[in-house]
């Protein structure tokens, strides 16, 4: 079932919401560029195991409005909290892909949590996507830099070279030109701000903050953001618990989706 929820007076964030009687919920955010359909192998399953599955597009993407401004992580957190208050979540997962994974840590950082009771980062950009002065983790700046220029010169070649290094394992041209689409949905300038935001923000006191049980899948061949970065959160956030995954890169809910899902399930349901 899918609607909108205002999170201003020109802004509605899409929500696709499956199997709302289940009590055990989890609400899932994407990563860049895509939207919420990035977990179509996700949303196919878990709510056949009785799991309440929320997507959203984040604002600029998919299906969302696409407004100039807000790709800052607070807004975008805040945005979150919106869904979440209009939805009446309690008790729930929140399960944060790549950039999504940072805004989930902004949200547990700036709304303390809020109606989460579990955690789970997915490949997630954080503390710092880019490496900085005595933080020598993730990818560096001249990186992000060209992805924003190839964004404004050619957004689709900058999205069909993205694609290239996403997965680990062999994935079908159809397949392949479905992952594209996603990407095109999205707005250029949405595309370019939240790169600009891997730039101009960190999270290191927002992950400093996080108290909940929190499970980081990370795929150890990831060229978007490195392991490494699931090892620094792991040391960052107690009570986390770190599961490699060895065939996977940076999109490990598909190049293991199997593994993934049963990852996922055994988090939630306390077996991990």
């Amino acid at each position: 079932m899918g609607y909108f929820v205002g999170v201003s007076n020109d802004v509605n964030i899409y929500v696709e919401d499956l199997n709302p009687e289940s009590q055990r919920t989890i609400l899932f955010v994407h990563g860049w560029p895509a939207n919420l359909n990035l977990f179509e192998y996700q949303f196919d399953r878990l709510p056949q195991a009785g799991f309440r599955c929320i997507g959203i597009d984040t604002r600029g993407f998919g299906n969302s409005s696409k407004p100039f401004h807000g790709y800052d992580y607070n807004t975008l957190a805040d945005d979150l909290r919106c869904v979440v208050e209009a939805l009446g979540l309690r008790d729930f997962t929140l399960a944060g892909h790549s950039t999504g994974g940072a805004i989930a840590v902004r949200y547990m950082g700036r709304h303390m949590g809020f109606g989460v009771s579990r955690l789970v980062l997915i490949a997630a950009a954080a503390p710092s996507l880019i490496r900085r002065p005595n933080f020598p983790y993730g990818i560096e700046k001249e990186r992000v830099l060209q992805m924003i220029e190839d964004t404004y010169n050619d957004r689709p070649q900058m999205l069909r070279n993205f694609g290239d290094n996403f997965f680990y394992r062999h994935i079908s041209r159809p397949f392949s030109d479905w992952f594209f689409g996603l990407g095109l949905q999205a707005a250029g300038w949405a595309t370019a701000a939240i790169a600009k935001t891997w730039i101009n923000e960190v999270l290191f006191s927002d992950m400093e903050s996080i108290h909940v049980p929190t499970l980081i899948i990370h795929g150890i061949h990831d060229k978007i953001v490195p392991f490494e970065l699931g090892e620094v959160q792991h040391r960052m956030i107690r009570n986390s618990v770190l599961v490699p995954f060895e065939f996977s890169g940076h999109g490990v809910f598909y190049d293991q989706k199997d593994e993934f899902n049963d990852v996922l399930v055994k988090f939630i349901s306390n077996r991990i």
